[in-house]
């Protein structure tokens, strides 16, 4: 594996890790918990996704799991 996607890996991973803090520390209306809920499914699936990109048995399968990751950030 290439030092840029392990790279990636633990920034993905770092990314959902401080979307899950953030979360927790949201206040607990429903207007808060509904938005964040949200965000935290966003947020952590970036990681999920670029995981299974790297996992990709193509090139093609690899661009597409890739853009998966951009949409969640997006």
């Amino acid at each position: 594996m290439k030092d840029e996607s392990r790279d990636l890996r633990d920034r993905t991973k770092e990314f959902a890790l401080r979307v899950i803090h953030i979360y927790s520390a949201l206040p607990k209306s429903a207007e808060a918990q509904i938005l964040g809920k949200q965000v935290l499914r966003s947020g952590t699936s970036v990681g999920a996704n670029y995981r299974e990109a790297c996992r990709a048995r193509s090139k093609a399968e690899f661009v597409a799991k890739v853009g998966d990751c951009l949409k969640e950030t997006r």
